[in-house]
This record gives structure tokens, C-alpha cells and sequence, in this order.
């Protein structure tokens, strides 16, 4: 017995990739996905002007590019933007004390918030992670400390940006990527 013709398998329209997304996006709507990964208004532009990116790898590789080309008037903006990275919620009182001691000692000094990407550490680790790298970089000299920090913004905003784009969860608009924290924003258990 022969069949007639048969139809094509059904296929349900795929959702569009987050990069696919981003890549359509209007300036204004990449610019401000940008800038809630790193505050550059200049590495936000650079970024969202070379688009479209045909892989996640080439975006966070001009990413990169781009952050290792900022000014110090761009790190001191994208600075003022972070805060101390959030604590879990079960870290005992006695270390947010340290941890606030070291922080405004650290700030004191440099002039600016201490930044530090965790985003390869275990929670339990994070005080901690923090706090030893706090006190240790408190050492540095304001230029080696001012080159510390610029690299620890980058990979703030690689890892933020990586988060949004791979669709492992998504960042709404107006809302901070995962991992990111708000300058004004009290950290939990605080």
C-alpha cells in the first residue's frame, strides 16, 4: 500500500535566544541591559553599537575589549554604581561588622567602593573570600589598587552579562542582573 503525501512534522516556534534578543534590541534597550552590567556609558555604547554579536563568546570578548579601554573618569562612574557584594542570608552579625569595618577602611582610602567578583565561590565562602581580599588589596597602592578593581569590574560585568545573555535566568528590564548588587540596596541580613 502506498501513502500519500505527508506533512511536515509540526514545529512550535523556538522562543528567541536572549542573545538573539539583545542583538534586535534598540539601542536604548541594549544600552540599558549594558549598563546594568557594568555603569559605562562608554562601554555600554561601544557594545551595543557593534552589534549583532553571532555568538555569546564574541559579545563577552568585546565586552572585555571594551572594559580594558576604559578611562579612569569610565572606572570612577562604573564605580560609583557598585556596592559590597551581598552576604547569604545566614552569615553571622559579627562578620557584617568585619566586613563593614574593612569596607570603610578600604573605602577611606581609595575613594571608592571595593569591588570583587565571586562568582566562583561557594556561598558559604563568600564572607570569607571577601574579607581576606579586602584586607589584602587594602595594601595596594592607590594605582595597583585603581588596576585591581578595573579587572574585578570587568569580570563583574562578563559574568553579569554571560548570566543575562545564556537565558539561565532572565534580567527584566529595570531589574539588575543576577549576581548584581544595587549601591543602595541593604544587604540581606543586614
Amino acid at each position: 500500500m502506498t501513502r500519500g503525501l505527508t506533512l511536515p512534522a509540526h514545529r512550535l516556534p523556538h522562543p528567541p535566544r536572549p542573545l538573539d534578543a539583545f542583538n534586535a534590541a534598540s539601542a536604548a534597550e541594549a544600552g540599558a541591559l549594558l549598563l546594568r552590567c557594568l555603569h559605562s556609558r562608554r562601554w555600554s555604547h561601544r557594545i551595543a553599537a557593534h552589534r549583532p554579536y553571532p555568538d555569546l563568546d564574541a559579545l563577552l570578548a568585546a565586552a572585555d575589549e571594551a572594559a580594558y579601554d576604559l578611562s579612569p573618569a569610565d572606572l570612577a562612574e562604573a564605580l560609583s554604581h557598585e556596592s559590597l557584594p551581598e552576604l547569604p542570608q545566614d552569615t553571622y552579625s559579627a562578620a557584617h561588622m568585619a566586613l563593614d569595618a574593612a569596607h570603610a577602611a578600604y573605602e577611606a582610602r581609595f575613594g571608592h567602593v571595593f569591588v570583587i567578583y565571586l562568582g566562583d565561590t561557594s556561598p558559604g565562602e563568600t564572607a570569607d573570600r571577601i574579607l581576606e581580599a579586602i584586607r589584602s588589596r587594602s595594601a595596594n597602592d592607590p594605582d595597583e589598587e585603581r588596576a585591581t578593581a578595573a579587572d574585578e569590574l570587568r569580570r563583574l560585568a562578563r559574568g553579569r552579562l554571560g548570566t543575562c545573555l545564556r537565558g539561565a535566568s532572565p534580567c527584566p528590564p529595570g531589574a539588575p542582573p543576577p549576581a548584581a548588587t544595587s549601591r543602595n540596596a541593604p544587604a540581606p541580613g543586614r
